[in-house]
């Protein structure tokens, strides 16, 4: 079982510093901006944008801004019960792990989602955060457990995926990618399904159907307009598209999304 302790955002906090002591909990960290400079049992660290990082109760932790300045990161501190278990064990080795995360602006929402329900209904709230957490350990663990990626691969899907984050309302065709790494569109398509975990065209609908998703509850665009901001141009193909990632359609959506865990949409 998990107790979640605390769910934290750190936003440009100057003189930012956490004093080094031996943790008797667990920290599992994204670092959304800047950077942060850790001491982990006396060695330095350096986490940055995009990575996740995992420190085990037991370790002798300090951490301050970097340098360079401050940063934007969440941060979760939990406990396991000792009686874990153990048909279900704990995914992740009790030691320190820091990696890129793969999907990064997934990974982003869950940690907002699971920031913001800390602070909601107490009803519901420890079993809604345990879910959201336990989810992003095991993305995590899961990302742990594959092979090593070459840093080019890392390279080449952070342009594609930088470029689709700027433009996805856009017209993109997988040449246009390709160029973008000099490679063969099948390569592209290829070095970002490895990292992603889907093709980039894909991507780029998820990328709508969340902002979708986002105007449908808090804004009066009709599914029309939303359909032309978007770059569908035609509502009942975006319709279609949008039940196909939600399994729901717009105007259902626009009824009962506010209900719905945003982890349980995209299909």
């Amino acid at each position: 079982m998990i107790y979640i302790l605390g769910v934290f955002f750190d936003n440009f906090i100057p003189k930012w510093h956490s004093q080094a002591e031996k943790i008797d909990y667990n920290v599992f960290i994204l670092v959304v901006k800047g950077k942060v400079k850790y001491s982990i049992n006396g060695e330095q660290i350096i986490a940055e944008k995009g990575d996740l990082v995992f420190i085990p109760s037991g370790t002798l932790r300090g951490a301050e801004n970097h340098e360079s300045g401050e940063h934007q990161k969440y941060t979760v501190a939990f406990t396991i019960d000792k009686n874990v278990d153990y048909s279900n064990p704990f995914p992740i080795d009790k030691k320190f792990h820091k990696i890129k995360t793969r999907n990064p602006e997934y990974v982003k929402h869950r940690f907002e989602r699971l920031f913001v329900d800390s602070r909601g209904d107490k009803k519901f709230r420890s079993y809604i955060c345990v879910g959201v957490l336990q989810e992003l350990l095991g993305m995590f663990a899961r990302e742990l457990d594959s092979p090593t990626i070459t840093p080019s691969k890392v390279k080449y899907t952070s342009i594609i995926e930088n470029y689709l984050l700027e433009n996805y309302r856009k017209n993109i065709e997988i040449e246009q990618l390709a160029k973008l790494i000099n490679r063969s569109p099948s390569y592209t398509i290829s070095v970002f399904k490895e990292l992603m975990g889907q093709s980039p065209i894909k991507y780029i609908h998820q990328l709508r159907i969340i902002e979708a998703c986002n105007l449908l509850q808090n804004t009066d665009m009709t599914i029309g307009a939303i359909s032309d901001y978007l770059g569908y141009y035609d509502p009942s193909y975006f319709s279609r598209m949008f039940k196909k990632l939600t399994s729901m359609s717009p105007k259902e959506f626009s009824m009962y999304g506010h209900q719905i865990e945003f982890s349980n949409l995209l299909t």
